[in-house]
């Protein structure tokens, strides 16, 4: 490892061997579900996820939107986006008040994304909240709101593949009326934002391109995302990509678990996200130095050690076009995640003044409803034995998301205590829940039955569990089956 890396000292090495022996807090298996807040001056245009790499590239959505609404890209550029990110009406309270009562048990910001742009009071990056845009410290200001709710505070970075992402504000027009003149990121005043590479590219598709090889610019995110763990001391961290640079990386994490050690009595309480889907290591040990992230997917089924799924209820940045997720999609996620011993980070998307639209109030509140009624079967709960019953299967993987129609005969358990929960996710126009795997040659003795917390008549019969299912319940959403055994 090279030693110019210097990371507090602790119970953890930077090397696999040690990191392997990483063991995933209780918080966390726990939580089960968190809100992020994935959010910054790309919010600006409202206009979709990486706008500060597309409006360079020419002949894209946003690149025809961003010359069209602001000006060329040589003229003006993503600096002077950043510029306009006010955040006028950002309510950090207010919002945190709202995810809370949405049902989140923990709650994630973002620290930077690949726009080189930090959120906080950088110690190594002039392009901050603090110092331009908002003049606001998003970060703490999000870390002040979650104490308040005893909610554990996670940041992410997508820093790792900003050296090549960035390079496209390099290039010029190759037609039309301004061909030939470069975007405002080749010129060199810029370089501190868009970074001086015009020659290692991001060709998407291909992995070996998504983090550079760059010596100085390892180093650069080594020290930035460290200055992210001393100033907040975050409970997660999680990075848009595998464990980035080889023993840089893992110098990260072994950092931040030891300071969370110094802080925890010598026992380390935070968790660190990973991907492997752009990993070149994908061995068996890379795999548990933390906990796996799965974007915008899911496992095919229970994985033995806790993981993540990360997704939103739209674009990853505001978008004008969106079409959102609803509140029963959300909670069918929820249900066969938690049964397949993981959790789910929902990104709510921001408008640049830090304001939510209302659809999103709308889709936030149902969904905190529906988990005040079925709740109990997901926060603490454990992996059943058997995880689900019926037809309908998920495809497992990430970017492999998509709109399932569940049958009154498919059901996701989970366990707790003396309880099995049985979630029947579509109880339709049903009047009875027949659930084949508790019946008495399957499971133990049921004592008693709950429907979304309210008693309900049950018979336990050697092929099946009947359950009468009170009235008023919504058909359009997973209902929870409490069997007290």
């Amino acid at each position: 490892m090279n030693t110019t890396f210097k990371i507090k000292e602790g119970p953890f090495g930077a090397t696999v061997d040690s990191l392997k022996n990483y063991v995933c807090p209780d918080w966390f298996r726990d939580a089960k579900f968190g809100i992020w807040s994935h959010w910054g001056p790309q919010s600006v245009p409202m206009y979709g996820d990486w706008y500060a790499r597309h409006m360079y590239t020419e002949g894209h959505a946003q690149y025809y939107y961003h010359w069209r609404k602001y000006g060329h890209p040589s003229k003006f550029g993503y600096k002077d986006i950043i510029k306009l990110w006010k955040a006028e009406n950002f309510d950090p309270a207010g919002l945190m008040n709202l995810y809370v009562e949405s049902g989140a048990r923990y709650f994630v910001g973002q620290a930077m994304h690949h726009d080189n742009f930090d959120n906080f009071n950088s110690t190594h990056n002039p392009w901050n909240s603090v110092n331009t845009g908002p003049e606001k410290d998003i970060c703490a200001l999000w870390q002040a709101e979650a104490k308040k709710h005893n909610l554990p505070f996670g940041l992410s970075e997508h820093l790792g593949a900003s050296y090549t992402w960035l390079s496209a504000s390099h290039g010029r027009d190759k037609t039309g009326p301004y061909v030939g003149i470069p975007y405002d990121g080749a010129d060199p005043t810029n370089r501190s934002l868009y970074r001086d590479n015009d020659s290692e590219l991001l060709v998407m598709g291909e992995d070996n391109h998504w983090l550079t090889k760059n010596p100085k610019y390892q180093a650069d995110w080594f020290n930035r995302i460290k200055d992210v763990i001393d100033k907040f001391q975050p409970d997660l961290l999680y990075s848009d990509s595998e464990c980035p640079f080889g023993d840089v990386g893992l110098s990260i994490v072994a950092h931040l678990y030891n300071t969370s050690a110094a802080a925890h009595s010598g026992r380390n309480n935070a968790v660190y996200n990973f991907k492997t889907h752009n990993a070149q290591n994908k061995t068996e040990d890379i795999t548990r130095i933390g906990v796996l992230d799965i974007e915008r997917g899911l496992s095919a089924g229970p994985l033995q050690e806790p993981w993540q799924d990360d997704t939103s209820l739209g674009d990853w940045f505001y978008n004008v076009r969106d079409i959102y997720k609803t509140a029963d999609e959300v909670a069918d996620t929820l249900v066969d995640i938690v049964a397949k011993n993981g959790n789910l980070l929902l990104n709510v998307p921001q408008k640049p003044d830090g304001t939510l639209d209302e659809e999103t109030l709308f889709t936030l509140k149902r969904i905190g409803a529906w988990l005040k009624d079925n709740g109990e079967g997901i926060y603490g709960s454990r992996p059943n034995a058997k995880y689900r019953e019926g037809a309908t299967e998920l495809e497992g993987g990430p970017f492999k998301e998509k709109k399932t129609v569940w049958q009154p005969t498919d059901y996701r358990f989970t366990r707790k205590g003396n309880a099995v929960y049985a979630f029947m996710m579509r109880p339709g126009n049903e009047t009875t829940a027949v659930i084949h795997s508790l019946g008495r040659l399957t499971e133990k003795e049921i004592k008693s039955v709950d429907v979304s917390g309210r008693r309900a008549e049950f018979e336990q019969k050697d092929g099946a569990l009947l359950v009468t299912l009170p009235a008023g319940l919504d058909k359009n959403m997973p209902v929870c089956i409490k069997a007290s055994i």
